[in-house]
């Protein structure tokens, strides 16, 4: 399948920036939905929408150009850092962007923190797992040479040639759809703020961490022995298990002996 939907006045539209735009407005929109079952007003994610599309997309793109400068961007001109159509997104640091991004919403809205990560738990993965199938089409974050009937090709890949390698990106795909639902579903029966949003932290690091075994475009790169988002999942499980536990209720202490 081509990188490029169609092609408008000449300049070519790819796959991988349709879906990705897709993936904030769906993302955007089931999470609008979902604002009022946390106590927040209607507009309160639409308003949000700007702020956080600017600093997904500033965090992913930097943690993308710091990530692969030598490799994708030092003997280029500078303006190829701002070419987001063709891919070239790390989701992390979409992650750490669109956090920021929703902390000065917040604190210059006086929106409640706290139950807005809850309403927009579920839609990270959702607006994510549409954000994986442009990668798919696009052919980065992909895996490592695997024979198996599945193995998908990217033959204008240099490093891989006619090669199959493992679709991580369909992994990962499917994955976030199925911790969107269950995520829809625990916001529904969540027993205090921030349960949902440490829940996403916690199963999506897990998550991330098991397809990493699978992803084959980091070359040789390691951090602590591991492949970098394997190190950085283990960081976001110790947030997402230090936010539980920071906002879980305490237990009421029980009643002395004596008290009876």
């Amino acid at each position: 399948m081509s990188k490029i939907a169609f092609n408008l006045g000449g300049l070519a539209i790819y796959w991988y920036g349709i879906l990705v735009a897709a993936g904030f407005l769906v993302g955007l929109w089931t999470a609008s939905r979902r604002a009022p079952q946390a106590g927040l007003a209607p507009n309160a994610v639409a308003d949000l929408g700007p702020w956080l599309v600017i600093g997904a997309l500033v965090g992913a793109r930097l943690w993308y150009v710091i990530s692969y400068w030598e490799e994708d961007f030092a003997a280029k001109p500078l303006w190829e850092i701002f070419n987001f159509r063709a891919g070239g997104l790390v989701f992390y640091g979409g992650l750490v962007g669109a956090v920021l991004a929703t902390l000065l919403y917040a604190r210059g809205r006086a929106v409640p923190v706290v139950p807005l990560a809850d309403a927009l738990a579920p839609s990270i993965a959702l607006g994510h797992a549409l954000g994986r199938v442009g990668c798919l089409i696009n052919g980065c974050c992909h895996g490592t040479p695997t024979t198996l009937p599945w193995a998908v090709h990217y033959p204008d890949n240099p490093l891989l040639g006619h090669a199959g390698v493992h679709p991580t990106q369909a992994y990962e795909a499917v994955l976030l759809m199925g911790l969107y639902a269950a995520l829809a579903t625990q916001f529904r029966r969540r027993q205090f703020p921030g349960q949902t949003f440490a829940l996403y932290l916690l199963a999506y690091a897990v998550l991330r961490f098991v397809v990493e075994f699978w992803r084959g475009d980091y070359g040789d790169a390691r951090v602590l022995g591991l492949k970098p988002g394997q190190t950085f999942s283990l960081v976001v499980l110790a947030a997402g298990a230090a936010l539980y536990a920071r906002l879980r209720p305490g237990r009421t202490p029980s009643p002395p002996a004596d008290a009876a």
